[in-house]
């Protein structure tokens, strides 16, 4: 004799969504604001990194790109588990959709970080790019140079 009650049909659906609600309650929104860009038209790249391996590697879990009206650009992440992230943004002023750099690998272009963190000739490391993303939806500026 089987005691155990027969599953109804939608159950299942319904205990995952249970499980699941929580989680979604937990991610927020990142919106960013670029600004100091070049005046004439140009296409906004950004690349969003959760951590430095990661990051080190340009291995972007999110990136978007946006057109730059008067040097500046907004643009919204969603949907984001709280945790730290880097930006990485540049300006493709020629549109060939990429960083272009000078012979000594310097860009030509105008470029950017969260934080507004700058490297020693080279990209700024992660730490000092980070930003922190909790529950509650974040704004950040990046400033072009």
């Amino acid at each position: 004799m089987n005691f155990l009650p027969m599953p109804r049909p939608g159950a299942r659906a319904l205990c995952a969504a249970a499980l699941v609600a929580p989680l979604a309650a937990l991610a927020a929104d990142l919106s960013l604001s670029v600004a100091d860009g070049p005046a004439a038209e140009a296409t906004l790249y950004v690349a969003l990194y959760n951590d430095a391996a990661s990051y080190a590697d340009s291995k972007a879990v999110a990136s978007q790109t946006a057109p730059m009206q008067g040097g500046k650009a907004r643009l919204l992440f969603t949907g984001l588990a709280p945790g730290r992230y880097a930006l990485r943004a540049f300006a493709d002023e020629n549109g060939n959709g990429k960083l272009d750099t000078n012979l000594m690998g310097m860009p030509t272009e105008r470029y950017g970080f969260s934080n507004d963190a700058k490297g020693n000739r080279a990209a700024p490391a992660f730490e000092a790019a980070a930003i922190t993303v909790d529950a509650a939806d974040q704004q950040t500026v990046i400033h072009l140079r």
